[in-house]
């Protein structure tokens, strides 16, 4: 029950990243969101008073959301297009 922050804000990471043109800002904006995103998810669960340690956890969780997302949009779009 405490993954679905970090899953929702990867999709919204990834959302985020499919609207920048530029490979390596899209890179620096998965990653840095990734790491603020995994930090507040496990302050927000309430890990962190248990140990820091699960925030090596939840940022790898949301950044395998925003990859997942990323590439199924950019999947599906290429897709829709190459249909019309």
């Amino acid at each position: 029950m405490h993954e679905i922050f970090p899953v929702a804000a990867g999709v919204l990471v990834g959302l985020l990243a499919f609207r920048v043109a530029s490979s390596r800002l899209r890179a620096l904006l998965i990653a840095g969101l990734s790491v603020v995103f995994g930090v507040i998810a496990t302050i927000i669960s309430g890990e962190a008073l248990i140990s820091w340690a699960f925030v090596l956890i939840d940022i790898p969780l949301v950044l395998g959301s925003a990859i997942v997302t990323l590439v199924a949009v950019t999947y599906w779009t290429q897709r829709s297009i190459q249909l019309r």
